[in-house]
Parts: structure tokens; C-alpha cells; sequence
């Protein structure tokens, strides 16, 4: 039997998951929007091995990095640049109250919240982390791309060379449709995102508005 999202869990795969999921012009995108706030203090929701997180406390942010997922946590933390980044292994729920500035959830972690009540579970908690004014970031996939249709292993097959040298192939499959609770065998990265910012207005006020959308 697999690990489910084994990909975040197992060590191994973590690796794996680290030499596909390389930076972006999505990262680029968020590393200028963050930067909009200088020395920002950003809690990434979703983290996994800190390829993002690393690159904000590079350019001057104090980040923490969010994740449920130890395997990539530890791969995170392994990584140079680290120490500049407070690591929380956890949820949104596990943020501190009105500490912060800026929150990114990318590589649509917004995805993985399948249900309406965890969506609006996660708004409530990054909401409450938030300074009143503070923005939250987050991406989801672009449905005009139809990624979907080359999620397969004639389209995504190739060869990635790990950090100590290996060679993997991968691939992607999908192994069940979302009405029968099934799941992708691997994860690819979009050639095609929607990125949307949202600002935080006083406890009074509505959770938030759509800013600015970028694709």
C-alpha cells in the first residue's frame, strides 16, 4: 500500500517531490507581491521543503514555515538558509493571533482543502494570525489550462537527478476519479496558475476582498 501523499510523508519521495517541484515564475510572482511589505513577517501555510519560504527569509522576511508533513519539514530545515526560518510542524490553527503580516498558501495547498467547512476553517485561522491590513496570498489551478488532460504517463514522463546524484523516473497517473475518494499517483507542477491576493480588513469588517489576480 502507498503512503498517502507520500510525496510530503516519505522520506524518500521528499527527495523526489524536491528535483520535480523546482522555482517558478509563480515564485517569482509571490516573492514581488511579498516585497511589497517590507521585512514582513509571512507565515507560509504549506511549506513543504521551504523552497519559498527560503527564498522570503532570504530577501528580508522573518518567515515560518507551516507544514503537517515531518519528511518535508526535516528536508526543509536540512536546507542552507534555514536557521533565518521558524519551522511549525501544524496547520493555520497552530498560528499565533494577530502576528503577522503577510500569509502565502501556494502550490495550491488551497487544493488540498477538499471540504467547504476546512476552506472556511483555514480562512478563520489565517484571518485571525493576520495584523488588520495584512494580505493573504494563495494560488489555485487555472481550469483554461486543462492540466488535467496530461496527467498521464505518455505526457509527464521524464528523468530527474536527486541530490546525491541519482537518476528517477517519473511520471504522472491518475488512479481515480474525486467521486470515488481516489487520487493522483504523483504531482506535477502547472505550466499554468491564478494567483489572487487578499487583504485583511478590522475585526469589524468582512474577512476580506479579491485585490489583484495575476496568471
Amino acid at each position: 500500500m502507498g503512503v498517502w501523499h507520500g510525496e510530503f510523508r516519505h522520506r524518500r519521495l521528499v527527495e523526489v517531490y524536491d528535483a520535480v517541484c523546482v522555482w517558478s515564475r509563480e515564485d517569482d510572482f509571490f516573492v514581488s507581491v511579498v516585497g511589497e511589505t517590507p521585512a514582513a513577517r509571512v507565515p507560509d501555510l504549506g511549506c513543504g521543503t521551504g523552497r519559498l519560504t527560503l527564498a522570503l527569509a532570504g530577501a528580508g522576511h522573518a518567515d515560518t514555515g507551516v507544514d503537517p508533513a515531518r519528511a518535508s519539514l526535516d528536508a526543509a530545515q536540512a536546507k542552507p538558509g534555514a536557521e533565518r526560518v521558524t519551522w511549525l510542524e501544524g496547520t493555520a490553527r497552530s498560528l499565533p493571533t494577530t502576528d503577522f503580516d503577510v500569509a502565502t498558501m501556494t502550490a495550491h495547498v488551497a487544493q488540498f482543502l477538499l471540504a467547504d467547512e476546512d476552506w472556511r476553517a483555514t480562512l478563520h485561522d489565517l484571518y485571525r494570525c493576520l495584523v488588520p491590513g495584512g494580505r493573504l496570498i494563495f494560488d489555485s489551478r487555472d481550469p483554461h489550462a486543462r492540466e488535467w488532460e496530461r496527467w498521464n504517463p505518455h505526457h509527464s514522463r521524464r528523468t530527474v537527478e536527486l541530490a546525491d546524484g541519482s537518476m528517477v523516473e517519473t511520471w504522472v497517473d491518475v488512479t481515480s476519479s474525486a467521486s470515488t475518494a481516489g487520487g493522483v499517483a504523483s504531482r506535477s507542477v502547472p505550466e499554468t496558475a491564478s494567483c489572487s491576493s487578499l487583504r485583511v480588513g478590522h475585526a469589524s469588517e468582512a474577512p476580506g476582498r479579491r485585490e489583484q489576480a495575476a496568471s
